[in-house]
């Protein structure tokens, strides 16, 4: 049973307070490597288990991104996962961050994304002041918002001002800005930032220059840090580069990085584990498919082939909007799309396609992204990603390749197009699309909706052809359906009808691009760089 006062549930801690920065997706994600090897006895997953606290999961929208299907029966699946960090004072939180008790904000956020062969990891940065739309959430008394456009992200955790803050709502927020369905969310405050620096004995991090600001003193490069000079130095915005948020993510980033690289490198002994696990699942809340220190076993257990040169780092693709940040597009379109096809950063599969469609390329880490300068200035107006030049990747795929003008003779079933939006005539658009690259049996079912991603659904024999054509869906999710006799496409709110060329190929814009946005490559960064490259934005 849940407390609606707090959005606990029974037998948790009652005053656990809520999370903070980026330190606490190093929480989140190291803890739970952590964690992976206890084998500590029953009393120790016992201990964890009174240390970790649940929300509300009626919080969460019914109308969500639909959840993956296995390739083939069996297959593993990708897994999303929303780390966030909250600024709240509460709970004793307000020694280590100043300031009075109150509602935090989710300053920091990460989405987490593992590739379905749990060898690879992206996480997405996105910045705490982007303007989005935060959609309908839940409030203390039971009752829904409105969505409201042009808020702050960071405002979502907010919403309802829940003593220990809104993570459903945040999640809500994220699932409609990518179209991501989020299978765990996990929120981290200071005390847990804290403790579990002290418990591997400091963190190795990289100042980018000389600090004496706000009772932070730091003298510039390398050095090790813990305690309450680490949460000092994640919080830090004043003092490091042009003091912006930007580049206190970079920071963020790089303190994550050498934090798993700690972790790793002293190995799982009991004397390491015991300490770090059990700072680390005080300073969480999570989702009830976490709520336990033994399902956070099993979840540890998938990550543990995933090398440090195999995650990669990205703030999403930015721009100054004033004094607040707008995502820069198309570029923020193609970092989703991507991750919703389960691609790399640079356009790769990760093991999950024929060998027909896997690419060859470089031997290269699957997430690598080409080298290209460091943002230099604030991002240009016309909204550009910031830089010095234009960066050069090696070649990559482009997902399915375009159909042909004629029809294609891989496709040998009927294709059904539904719209699953609120968008009158879509489905004809699709339709319209469909037909002028050579694809004659189409029907439409105008069925209405609000749906958020496009699903496709076809025979396993028609794959092939089902990939080609898919070329003209980005984003879209494949599903291969046994007993099925036809295609069916149902669109979803994230399909932008393709703009027909003379020669009937969609617009350039529509399919995956061939090398990496700038928007994406200036902003990326893997987890095994330089601890001092590229710490400051300006």
């Amino acid at each position: 049973m849940t407390d609606p006062t707090n959005g606990r549930t029974d037998g948790r801690r009652s005053g656990t307070p809520r999370r903070r920065r980026l330190a606490r997706t190093a929480i989140g994600l190291t803890a739970v490597l952590v964690l992976s090897v206890a084998g500590a006895g029953a009393w120790f997953y016992h201990r964890l288990d009174t240390n970790i606290s649940t929300f509300d999961p009626g919080g969460v929208a019914t109308s969500r991104p639909p959840a993956p299907v296995p390739v083939t029966p069996g297959a593993r699946l990708p897994v999303n996962v929303l780390v966030l960090g909250s600024d709240t004072r509460e709970g004793g939180n307000d020694a280590l961050g100043g300031g009075d008790i109150g509602v935090g904000h989710s300053d920091t956020a990460i989405l987490l994304h593992v590739y379905a062969d749990h060898k690879h990891a992206v996480g997405v940065s996105i910045p705490r002041d982007t303007l989005v739309t935060v959609p309908s959430c839940k409030l203390q008394n039971g009752t829904w918002t409105t969505p409201r456009t042009n808020q702050m992200f960071n405002e979502a955790f907010t919403v309802g001002e829940f003593p220990n803050g809104n993570p459903a709502c945040t999640q809500n927020t994220v699932e409609a800005l990518t179209g991501l369905r989020i299978d765990h969310t996990i929120v981290v405050d200071f005390r847990g930032v804290a403790a579990m620096t002290e418990a591997i004995n400091g963190v190795d991090i990289c100042v980018p220059n000389d600090v004496n600001s706000h009772d932070i003193h730091l003298k510039k490069g390398p050095q090790k840090i813990s305690g309450q000079p680490a949460v000092d130095f994640l919080r830090a915005r004043y003092g490091f580069g042009d003091n912006s948020d930007i580049g206190r993510m970079k920071r963020q980033q790089a303190f994550l990085s050498s934090m798993i690289k700690k972790v790793q490198g002293q190995g799982f002994s009991l004397p390491t584990l015991l300490p770090l696990a059990d700072a680390a699942t005080r300073s969480l809340t999570v989702d009830e498919g976490l709520g336990t220190a033994m399902k956070l076993v099993d979840f540890a257990q998938s990550l543990q082939n995933i090398k440090l040169a195999d995650i990669t780092f990205v703030t999403t693709p930015w721009r100054f909007a004033g004094d607040r940040v707008a995502l820069v597009h198309p570029d923020v379109d193609t970092l989703w799309a991507l991750l919703r096809q389960d691609r790399t950063l640079d356009g790769r599969p990760t093991g999950q396609g024929d060998p027909a469609t896997t690419p060859t390329g470089p031997a290269t880490s699957a997430n690598a992204v080409p080298t290209g300068p460091a943002a230099t200035g604030t991002a240009p107006a016309d909204g550009t990603a910031a830089g010095t030049a234009p960066v050069t990747s090696p070649a990559a795929p482009t997902g399915p390749a375009a159909p042909a003008t004629t029809a294609p003779v891989t496709v040998t079933v009927p294709i059904v197009v539904v719209n699953g939006t609120k968008t009158a005539g879509l489905a004809g658009r699709a339709a319209d699309t469909l037909r002028a690259k050579g694809y004659q049996d189409v029907t439409l079912d105008a069925t209405g909706g609000g749906r958020l991603t496009t699903d496709i659904t076809y025979p396993a024999a028609q794959r092939a052809g089902v990939e080609q054509l898919a070329a003209l869906f980005p984003g879209a999710r494949l599903v291969a359906e046994s007993g099925a006799d036809s295609v069916v496409i149902t669109l979803g709110r994230d399909y932008e009808p393709a703009a027909v060329s003379p020669s009937g190929g969609p617009s350039p814009s529509s399919t995956i691009p061939s090398t990496i946005p700038t928007g994406i490559a200036d902003n990326a960064r893997t987890a095994d760089t330089d601890p001092c490259a590229n710490l400051t934005f300006g």
